[in-house]
């Protein structure tokens, strides 16, 4: 069965927006006069929960507030992340963000060969929307076939949800389809659904437990940016992620009976 459809998450695997988002938070929770520092290192431990209104609910709850604080804090959650929202908007707009190395080539090679471009987030539909205008330009949100974030599921990542909602939207199997992440959560949400899955960490999920990744590359390549020791180690006919070597890797082809020939003596 052929590949006919690619199913991307958002942050981290199309660009890597984390330091944005964390720039994002800090900012909103300024502007509401709260005195928050998600410093590096807490957010990088905040990215094991998935969604922004829900980090934000997770981080309220390990600041012992009473119980009466901890009400008042979480009924100020839905202004916090809207707020957030906003600046972060802002910030992919003033061009501070880039398409990670391969992620253009691999869009525009899926597209031109026909296969169905899917986008499956916990990130809002206004974050992936900015995103794409930015880096895309203003035909990026049209790229994609289906764009599902969290919101549409009743769980989010790493709960397979998302992936199952585009899965079913496109009319597609999973052994139809190949999903994109870069996070453990994300990969579980993947691999639950069915869904050969490729890996692309950053420096934020490089330390995830990402061993059930089928594929896992530093970043998808580019002739510009190859990657180190390809093909050869774990692609088959270029030092950057092509649609061939997807098809290849996600149904090889069944082995043959090989028979050796020995030379008489």
């Amino acid at each position: 069965m052929s590949i006919r459809a690619l199913i991307f998450d958002v942050d981290g695997t199309l660009a890597d927006t984390e330091e944005l988002h964390r720039q994002a938070f800090n900012a909103a929770f300024a502007d509401a006069g709260l005195r928050w520092d998600w410093h590096r290192a807490l957010y990088r431990e905040l990215l094991h929960v998935t969604g922004g209104k829900e980090r934000i609910a997770h981080y309220i709850g390990t600041l012992g507030l009473d119980e009466l604080d901890r009400r008042a804090a979480l009924a100020r959650v839905p202004a916090l992340h809207a707020a957030k929202t906003r600046h972060y908007a802002a910030l992919v707009a003033g061009g501070a963000l880039r398409l990670r190395p391969g992620v253009a080539r691999l869009l525009a090679e899926a597209r031109a060969a026909g296969l169905h471009l899917a986008i499956a987030s916990t990130t809002s539909p206004a974050n992936v929307e900015a995103l794409l205008l930015a880096t895309l330009g203003p035909d990026g949100p049209g790229l994609f076939d289906l764009i599902a974030s969290g919101d549409l599921v009743a769980r989010k990542k790493p709960a397979p949800d998302v992936f199952e909602l585009a899965l079913r939207t496109l009319g597609l199997d999973a052994d139809e389809a190949v999903a994109f992440e870069d996070s453990a959560p994300g990969l579980r949400a993947a691999r639950a659904a069915g869904l050969w899955t490729v890996v692309t960490p950053t420096p934020w999920t490089g330390d995830d437990d990402l061993s059930l990744a089928q594929l896992l590359l530093p970043h998808l390549g580019d002739p510009e940016t190859p990657l180190p020791g390809e093909p050869g180690v774990r692609l088959p006919d270029a030092p950057w992620l092509t649609l061939s070597a997807l098809e290849q890797l996600r149904h090889p082809p069944r082995a043959c009976t090989v028979r050796r020939l020995y030379e008489s003596a």
